[in-house]
């Protein structure tokens, strides 16, 4: 009887393995057809950004052949620590527990199992790869006679082919996944490819990494679910309007600009998550932009068009609701820049209507970009700008795989070893299906934006740059402004932000937050995270800002909710939602969100 259990449970894995093999079969055929017409239909420039990499590190090496002597010293300090590493494994096979040569970072995710400890051979692997990462980086960074943008784009290159090398993204070197393959009978690597190809099937030939369960979100359901309604739409947004909650607002509404290179409602994440609701909660009238996710047809669109067609008009449906003639703005990452441009067109026109500014993780000042910094040179641009001609904007995923890569061990490693090596489908989390849900980029807007702003760094220069006719000056901004930002921001970098206040002529806040770009800044008091720091002196440098710093537990909200209730007005009636001239016209989030590449899937 129970052989015959047996020999029918063996069977029963052989047909689930035929059916496995027959989908991976037909996403095959089904993939490669679909690739071709893709390629036929599509012009690309595959082999320029390959051949820009091939000089770069042609110029790398003839440095380095250049001083033969320091080569050969680093090559002897490696194979002095690699003999030490190979009589340490002869010890441990004998007993003896010797101190590693080399140990990785704390929080690695990629050796926390116990085997990259315990075992002899894996603990062998794993200090091999981090000896040899030493020393190529070493080497990397010592080698002289490079300009700074070379050296930090060979860095950049480097690590990435490094952590791409890294033991723990291969099924033969991985203790985890070997486990898995023994006790599965090698159905995670089977399901590993049908994900695989499922990520190509979706990217049209090219992989997108499936970083959450799509399934489990849906804006307007579980996301972006604060009550509004949109008021007003043009061809560049949305205005969304909120609910109030409390029996009185103060005078003054907010306006809230977030970036167009993602949607809106990082803003308003859940009902935890917030900052919508919780800023509805303390008593404001709030107005969110909800950018277009443009296409062929706004391939025209600039960055005054932008302006034009985003906070400008905004504040014009803002004041007629209200009735009010003041406003206060709130501008996150790129709709911060926007709206320091937007403030200062509007000094330029003697128009005073916006009272108070908050500007979170926002560069107005570009001189130290972080590392994007290594995608924007003239080469990089023009070729940039090649590609967004052919369809007259950039596309949103390309967008997405160049802020991924910058945490390529977190955001693209990590899910290729779950989703491929483990056979795993991603745990449902609310903030990457966010970030997975892409918008393209105008190229008229975004060429504007790289060259003048990131590359030349004209924002900062009085009349640097002119916005529909007037010359952009920030020290013309005379208004209260709200700076915040966080410590380990690596797409808006502290020490670039921490310039942006010196640039307005008026009195100014600058918070010091911790975490991230968006874990920093969407941070709700009751969470109780990260901390803050903050100082009224006025200086660019971080370490002495730092240290003359006054440290707060808890949320930076706290100390923000206090600065734009000074600056809110007096205590008013709620406010209903709309006004004669401007009724709802559908329920939030509205129908411009639900446009882009995860509506497309």
């Amino acid at each position: 009887m129970a052989d015959r259990d047996a020999s029918q449970s063996s069977q029963m894995d052989y047909e689930a393995l035929s059916r496995t093999l027959a989908e991976i079969a037909e996403k095959s055929q089904q993939l490669v057809t679909d690739f071709l017409q893709q390629e036929q239909s599509e012009h690309h420039l595959p082999f320029e950004d390959a051949a820009q990499m091939g000089q770069l590190f042609q110029e790398l090496s003839t440095r380095l052949l250049a001083d033969p002597g320091r080569l050969m010293q680093a090559q002897m300090a490696f194979w002095q620590d690699y003999m030490s590493l190979m009589q340490n494994t002869a010890l441990r096979f004998w007993g003896i527990e010797p101190e590693p040569v080399r140990r990785p970072e704390g929080g690695d995710w990629r050796f926390k199992h116990d085997h990259w400890e315990q075992h002899p051979v894996f603990d062998f692997v794993k200090q091999s790869y981090l000896l040899t990462s030493d020393y190529i980086h070493s080497v990397v960074s010592d080698v002289e006679g490079l300009d700074d943008q070379t050296k930090k784009k060979v860095d950049f290159y480097t690590r990435a082919f490094l952590d791409a090398l890294a033991p723990s993204n291969f099924a033969a070197t991985n203790p985890e996944v070997l486990e898995r393959t023994v006790e599965s009978g090698g159905q995670n690597l089977l399901q590993g490819l049908s994900n695989l190809l499922e990520d190509l099937r979706r990217g049209r030939g090219r992989l997108d990494i499936k970083m959450t369960d799509y399934d489990a979100f849906e804006v307007g359901k579980n996301l972006a679910t604060t009550p509004g309604q949109v008021v007003y739409q043009n061809e560049l947004m949305q205005l969304i309007q909120y609910e109030p909650s409390t029996e009185q607002v103060h005078a003054r509404p907010l306006l809230l600009v977030p970036a167009w290179i993602n949607k809106y409602y990082i803003m308003d994440l859940n009902e935890e998550k917030s900052m919508v609701r919780w800023l509805v909660a303390q008593g404001h009238t709030v107005f969110i932009i909800s950018w277009k996710n443009p296409g062929e047809a706004l391939v025209d669109r600039g960055f005054e068009d932008y302006m034009l067609e985003g906070p400008v008009a905004a504040m014009d449906v803002v004041n007629e609701i209200t009735g009010t003639e003041e406003l206060n703005l709130v501008g996150y990452c790129l709709g911060g820049t926007l709206s320091a441009c937007t403030l200062a067109y509007l000094a330029a026109r003697g128009d005073q209507r916006v009272r108070a500014a908050s500007f979170l993780t926002c560069m107005l000042d570009f001189e130290f970009p972080g590392e994007l910094e290594v995608f924007i040179d003239d080469d990089q641009i023009r070729s940039l700008e090649r590609r967004m001609g052919q369809r007259g904007y950039l596309d949103g995923r390309q967008m997405s795989t160049t802020f991924n890569m910058l945490r390529a061990n977190d955001l693209v490693w990590s899910f290729f070893v779950n989703n491929y090596l483990k056979g795993n489908e991603p745990f449902p989390f609310d903030l990457l299906y966010w970030n997975s849900d892409s918008t393209n980029m105008p190229a008229k807007m975004h060429s504007f934006y790289l060259r003048r702003m990131y590359q030349e760094n004209r924002l900062k220069e009085p009349g640097g740059i002119t916005l529909a006719g007037e010359p952009i000056d920030l020290g013309r901004i005379d208004i209260p402004a709200y700076f915040m930002s966080a410590k380990e921001d690596h797409i808006a970098p502290w020490k670039s932000t921490l310039r942006g206040p010196r640039l307005l002529s008026g009195p100014t806040r600058y918070v010091l937050g911790g975490s991230g770009h968006i874990a920093g800044v969407i941070n709700p008091p009751h969470k109780n995270k990260y901390g803050y720091w903050t100082n009224t002196a006025k200086t660019v440098d971080q370490d002495e800002w730092l240290a003359g710093a006054d440290a707060h537990e808890g949320s930076w909200w706290n100390d923000w909710g206090q600065w734009l209730a000074e600056h809110g007005g007096e205590r008013v009636p709620a406010r209903a939602v709309g006004s004669g001239k401007h009724r709802p016209i559908e329920a939030a989030p509205g129908s411009y969100v639900r446009e882009g590449v995860l509506y497309e899937r």
